[in-house]
């Protein structure tokens, strides 16, 4: 199998391959359509399907930098979560406050329990939108 291998993937075989896999797709198809019909008639045919699947594979990114990607997104989507944890302290703080007001002045109890309720909606909202931000880092970018 070893010889097998190396008579097929001689160094010629492989720097020709790795050429034209290493040409961007703009200058793939630049080129093709500068040399339009002469091309076929002055190559082989396998080299003039060769350059047409060059010029028809897609965008390709590396490994390294996808991997690099999915990390930054991973990071910033943990940063972003962090706000949901201030949330929950502030509704904590928010219904704890209600709980020392009522404890101190009884009579004031509907107009503490509705502002303890605007301050509730006001911070449960700051962490929808910082898990929302986090969403969005995710899966839209």
């Amino acid at each position: 199998m070893y010889a097998c291998a190396k008579f097929v993937s001689t160094p010629s075989l492989v720097r020709a391959g790795s050429r034209a896999l290493y040409r961007p797709l703009s200058a793939a198809v630049v080129l093709d359509a500068r040399k339009g019909d002469t091309a076929s008639l002055l190559a082989p045919q396998s080299l003039v399907a060769s350059q047409q699947q060059v010029a028809v594979r897609g965008f390709q990114t590396s490994a390294v930098s996808r991997d690099i990607d999915t990390a930054a997104k991973f990071i910033g989507a943990g940063a972003a979560t962090v706000g949901v944890a201030g949330s929950g302290a502030g509704i904590g703080t928010v219904f704890g406050s209600l709980i020392i007001g009522y404890a101190r002045n009884p009579s004031l109890k509907q107009q503490l329990f509705s502002y303890a309720i605007l301050g509730f909606a006001l911070s449960e909202a700051m962490g929808l939108f910082c898990l929302m931000v986090a969403f969005l880092i995710l899966f839209a970018m």
